[in-house]
């Protein structure tokens, strides 16, 4: 089995060293001296007290890889949007793509029957350009729960889970998702095949789209957000505004609101990956998280005031730090105002 892993940070090298080790063909997308590293001493994993290595093909051009049985793309939203036309040249007609991306997915209608048929996201697909390049009929729907993070260039450092839900948009348990899921279970992982993919996506992007904002703009940890009163009624009105925007396009919630703030308060003192990237000074991942979700209220005619206040001050807090828009037409156009 070819799987070549589409980026290979701390989530996509922490499942290709232990696919590699079960037995697939793997290869890696990676770049700088992250790569250099693991060309020169393969790719590391630091996992449970033991120290995993395996040598495994690595390169930043794809156009160098044969076709692929499965592309996972392990890249955030909008890095994934930008190399859209990269994944199709690892695309024979069997390929499949796995999107291993928090937030909303580019395909998230298609499968849809009625009125939502088909329908686009904009704001995490701008111009239809993955939807085109790679094809909604590839892929297989993934939601991520582990943690890791890059310790060194060529190490990975496993830090807590080891689960990733999978399922096609369509809701066929399919023989490549049969196929993927027992290969990940060979490796070592949880990946258990969900046919409503859909709403294992919204139940993780429940708490991000409020929980990683919050944290980016106060600078809190997740147990502060979720327990102090003043965030935590904001975020739970956010959800509350999410919940409803769900349920009218047909998602099912397993837990309810107060359940799932709990759930991450009790996570503990941990800093939101949003909260990261602003420390960083990287891009953050905010139109997947918050504002496809103001574009599906608007679609389903559900008014969202918590969300679109929340939204525009990180967005604003975003462009004042450089860190957003993060599509390159944003960022253009933004320019060609100013230059105007």
């Amino acid at each position: 089995m070819k799987i070549c892993i589409y980026g290979a940070g701390a989530i996509g090298g922490y499942v290709g060293v232990l696919l590699a080790q079960a037995g697939a063909e793997v290869s890696l997308i990676a770049r700088g001296a992250h790569l250099e590293a693991i060309k020169a001493h393969g790719l590391t994993l630091k996992i449970g007290g033991e120290t995993k290595n395996a040598k495994i093909r690595a390169t930043h051009d794809p156009a160098e890889l044969p076709p692929q049985d499965y592309v996972i793309c392990a890249l955030k939203a909008h890095q994934a949007w930008e190399v859209a036309d990269k994944i199709a040249l690892l695309c024979g007609k069997n390929t499949a793509v796995v999107t291993m991306q928090n937030g909303l997915p580019w395909w998230y209608f298609y499968g849809f029957e009625g009125q939502y048929a088909n329908r686009r996201i904009e704001s995490v697909d701008p111009g239809d350009r993955q939807w085109q390049a790679i094809g909604p009929e590839r892929v297989i729907g993934c939601t991520v729960y582990p943690a890791a993070e890059i310790e060194s260039p060529g190490v990975i450092k496993h830090i807590d889970g080891d689960k990733f839900g999978l399922g096609e948009p369509t809701r066929k348990v399919t023989e490549r998702v049969t196929k993927l899921s027992e290969m990940m279970t060979r490796a070592g992982l949880k990946a258990p095949i969900i046919p409503e993919i859909r709403n294992d996506i919204w139940l993780k992007l429940w708490g991000n789209l409020c929980f990683n904002p919050i944290s980016a703009l106060t600078k809190a940890t997740l147990d502060v957000v979720a327990t102090d009163p003043g965030t935590r009624a904001l975020s739970r009105n956010m959800m509350l505004e999410a919940e409803k925007i769900g349920r009218r396009i047909g998602v099912h919630f397993r837990v309810d609101v107060d359940r799932r703030i709990n759930g991450a308060a009790r996570v503990g003192a941990h800093r939101t990956s949003m909260l990261q990237d602003v420390d960083k000074g990287r891009p953050i991942e905010l139109d997947a998280l918050l504002t496809s979700v103001q574009e599906l209220g608007k679609l389903a005619e559900v008014e969202t005031p918590h969300i679109d206040a929340v939204l525009a001050l990180t967005q604003q807090m975003g462009r004042v730090a450089g860190i957003y828009p993060v599509f390159p037409e944003e960022k253009a156009a933004e320019q060609d105002e100013r230059v105007d």
